[in-house]
């Protein structure tokens, strides 16, 4: 299995086809259920009844609180201006990254193939729809969908 002994497991964790599903260095919380093929990186915490389904990348510097909803083929970001090395040519190393931090508040919903650029809030009760890019902030309760992502509604309004 190719999780970790670094990663710390809340009781009841759900991993599906744990050889496929790539853990190590985060923390997961109570009744989390992860999907095949997901690739969760150090230092990510997930909280308690969280759902992450297949194909889905959380990067360094994540924070997703509890009951949160990841569809299928999200991708989160960490870095605005990636590079393979710096500028004398030679390969870049933790050392010369910044890693930037995303926090998913609590009972959020984020739809399939949706991209999260680092920098963001994405609130309470929120709604991203699916194969949306979200560049700021999602404030709570909000609907937002589209390229870039933009507020379209607000859950507690039918």
């Amino acid at each position: 299995m190719p999780t970790a002994d670094d990663v710390q497991l809340g009781n009841n964790v759900k991993i599906f086809h744990p050889d496929l599903v790539n853990l190590y260095g985060c923390t997961i919380g109570d009744e989390t259920k992860i999907g095949t093929f997901v690739e969760i990186q150090k230092n990510v915490v997930v909280g308690s009844r969280v759902k992450i389904s297949s194909h889905t990348f959380i990067c360094e510097g994540v924070t997703i609180e509890d009951e949160v909803l990841i569809a299928h083929g999200v991708m989160f970001t960490n870095d605005l201006y990636p590079r393979a090395t710096n500028e004398d040519g030679s390969l870049k190393t933790d050392d010369d990254w910044e890693t930037l931090k995303t926090l998913v508040k609590r009972r959020a919903s984020i739809g399939s193939n949706a991209t999260i650029l680092p920098n963001v809030t994405i609130g309470e009760n929120a709604i991203v729809g699916s194969g949306a890019v979200v560049t700021r902030d999602v404030p709570d309760y909000a609907i937002v969908a589209g390229v870039p992502a933009r507020l379209i509604g607000d859950v507690r309004q039918p």
